[in-house]
């Protein structure tokens, strides 16, 4: 990068309010931000081993590649992911979900399995060995995509597909993805003791996926004019009954305070969109994922436009519901606002298509784009707001993935908090992988 672009970049950087390079962002991930986004970088030569430009004190190294667990024909596209993190084996197994499309069986896509079979899994990788293996798969399964932890030890995962193309044979009239629970072998988590869908979540086009301490369960529907929904069970730890509830900001608003509104049970394991519609839930550009930190739940709204909502080509914006009796919504990280505004054009390095969030271990929340030379980011909603225009000051910049046709995906804290899992799908090095990121401890 010429040393003038580097000048421009870091001007970029902390125009929208965030403080100077030399301030160390402090807490187990302690960092000073890094000057800009990787642009001049892709043809760098350890591009397939270092894909991301990180901070000074970390180091990166691949946890998983398609080498270590090759499924499909085509990329294998690891997504979401998260760590065993309850009971005995606490922080040892990661567990990620492949994200694979094809159409009508028959007509694979990149779904075709090595094995000569099609359809979306899910996988385990053991910390300890570093041994990946398959934990569950299925040929009806689509675009599996958002990945979470019950507080009753179960996973949930769902298909990212608007229009279903393989309907679920237990629920063969939704029209769009569907969300599933996997309960794991008591005495190995590397086995799943079953599966079993969960359309009282809703029929939609899922990838974000939360809880909250209550047991109740959150969802997105990814689309041009998508929802946010709250699934409350009519029993703690049974998805198998309860009410789905959509979220509406009072007034036709898109910010302010808001109330979930009841849906149409028999609607929504149909399409919950539909449903939603009926009762004028607010619509957002594009929700994909979601991550609650205490009472606050965020969501990533990749093409939302903060100055004209209307707009669906949006660069993006992170969502904040205070949760409760009496929830209240804003935007609180947008470009131009305490982010900057990209140009790569220009090379200019800016908040732009935010995709996947994570809890960080200091309270932080932790994003990352979906654009090429995809940037992590970090906001901490402790920061003030020096300049009083409503959003806080604190957003920095910690990565940038060097592998431009590469998106970052799946960031996620498990029980070390010095330690980042990031996934790289996509990847122009023809090799899918998860990365590990980790900042060097003191001798």
């Amino acid at each position: 990068m010429k040393k003038t672009m580097l000048t421009v970049a870091m001007a970029a950087v902390f125009a929208a309010g965030a403080q100077a390079d030399s301030t160390v962002v402090d807490g187990p991930m302690g960092f000073n931000p890094i000057a800009g986004s990787a642009y001049g970088h892709d043809s760098d030569a350890d591009i397939a081993t270092a894909p991301w430009i990180i901070p000074e004190g970390f180091a990166q190294s691949i946890l998983s590649d398609e080498g270590a667990l090759n499924l499909y024909l085509a990329h294998d596209w690891p997504d979401m992911n998260t760590v065993n993190e309850t009971r005995l084996h606490a922080g040892r197994y990661l567990y990620r979900t492949h994200e694979v499309r094809g159409g009508a069986i028959g007509n694979d896509g990149n779904s075709a399995r090595v094995d000569g079979s099609s359809g979306g899994a899910v996988s385990v990788v053991d910390l300890k060995t570093g041994t990946a293996t398959e934990l569950a798969g299925r040929t009806d399964w689509e675009a599996l995509d958002g990945l979470v932890w019950t507080p009753w030890h179960t996973l949930l995962f769902a298909e990212e597909v608007i229009t279903a193309s393989r309907p679920d044979p237990d629920h063969p009239t939704a029209t769009s993805g569907l969300v599933y629970e996997l309960m794991l072998d008591r005495r190995n988590p590397t086995l799943a003791s079953g599966v079993t869908v969960r359309p009282q979540l809703g029929s939609l086009s899922h990838e974000g996926i939360e809880t909250d301490a209550e047991g109740n369960v959150y969802v997105i529907d990814e689309e041009s004019r998508g929802a946010i929904y709250r699934f409350v069970p009519a029993r703690y730890g049974d998805l198998s009954a309860g009410q789905l509830y959509a979220l509406r900001v009072l007034n036709g608003a898109k910010t302010g305070p808001a109330e979930w509104v009841a849906l149409d049970m028999n609607q929504v394991q149909v399409s919950a969109r539909v449903a939603a519609t009926a009762v004028a839930a607010t619509p957002f550009c594009r929700p994909e994922d979601l991550e609650r930190i205490g009472r606050t739940l965020y969501a990533a709204l990749t093409c939302e436009d903060v100055d004209n909502p209307a707009n669906l080509g949006g660069v993006g914006a992170v969502l904040a519901v205070e949760l409760g009796d009496d929830p209240e919504v804003s935007y609180v990280v947008a470009a131009g606002r305490n982010a900057p505004v990209e140009n790569q054009a220009l090379g200019l390095t800016g908040f732009s298509r935010v995709d996947n969030l994570a809890n960080g271990p200091d309270g932080r929340l932790w994003m990352v784009e979906d654009n090429n030379f995809s940037d992590i980011w970090v906001y901490d909603p402790r920061s003030q707001d020096a300049d009083d225009n409503g959003y806080r000051d604190g957003v920095y910049l910690f990565a940038s993935l060097k592998d431009h046709t590469a998106e970052g995906t799946g960031i996620y804290f498990g029980s070390d908090p010095q330690t980042l899992f990031v996934n790289v799908q996509h990847s122009g090095t023809g090799n899918d992988k998860t990365m590990v990121i980790t900042r060097r401890r003191s001798p």
